[in-house]
């Protein structure tokens, strides 16, 4: 009998099932945003439902997770309440060979990466589809959350940016054609890169992050610890400090 490959959907259960071994009992933690995430914020619900997991305290990274967290009774905080996190679990829209990341084509990009920031350890949960050779490989969306205020200018000059060579910048838009908005009450600018990578990510990052009416970019570099990729020929796991290692880099 031949083989039923896998769905990209049963391949993302996967990755967020092995990610929820990394969560132990009274830990405080991170919950992403998407599709891949879903099936992790599931999981951990079904754990703690059956007393495998107990006296846990999640800080959402979205409205969207917010809902499904609580529906499954995982106990909520805030980041005020929870400053310091053990442990966040996302996904990725795109994962380069040392594990620097795109996020937030789900449009949660500023509260994952608030988020992601406040934890001792991210866990990155992928399919292989999400691999690329470097960063906008993809050629899919590259997102960049601004304010609403002057948002055309910015796409203008987001448009214009060196730092962003060879990409065309687009505003979001929803099914209605209306401008996407954020949790946040922010637009998002999506930029695509259709023939070539970015060509230095962390001076892309730097530049972005000193633009004013630029609330975020999705550029998540040196933030993933671990990430879990699921493919047809089971789960992998990389370590970060694993690819430093063997690169003689030395700590991280």
């Amino acid at each position: 009998m031949p083989v039923r490959a896998l769905s990209q959907d049963e391949l993302k259960k996967q990755a967020a099932w092995k990610a929820v071994e990394y969560v132990k009992s009274g830990m405080r933690l991170g919950l992403g945003t998407g599709s891949t995430a879903a099936f992790a914020v599931e999981r951990i619900g079904s754990l703690l439902k059956d007393g495998t997991l107990k006296d846990l305290v999640a800080v959402p990274t979205s409205i969207r997770t917010y809902e499904q967290a609580k529906s499954l009774g995982i106990p909520l905080a805030t980041l005020a309440e929870q400053p310091e996190l053990d442990l966040a679990i996302d996904g990725a829209d795109e994962v380069d060979p040392m594990l620097n990341v795109v996020k937030g084509r789900g449009g949660a990009l500023l509260r994952e990466k608030m988020v992601e920031l406040a934890s001792d350890k991210f866990v990155c949960i992928v399919d292989d589809t999400k691999l690329v050779e470097g960063i906008g490989g993809s050629k899919d969306a590259m997102p960049i959350e601004v304010t609403q205020f002057g948002w055309d200018y910015n796409l203008k000059r987001l448009q214009n940016l060196p730092e962003l060579e060879g990409s065309t910048a687009k505003l979001r838009r929803d099914k209605n054609g209306e401008p996407y908005v954020t949790d946040n009450s922010n637009y998002i600018i999506d930029c695509y890169f259709e023939n070539s990578f970015i060509k230095d990510a962390q001076k892309a990052a730097d530049v972005l992050s000193q633009m004013v009416g630029v609330v975020e970019h999705g550029l998540f570099l040196n933030m993933v610890n671990v990430v879990i990729i699921a493919g047809s020929n089971g789960v992998e796991v990389k370590e970060k400090q694993d690819l430093l290692s063997q690169q003689g880099m030395g700590q991280a």
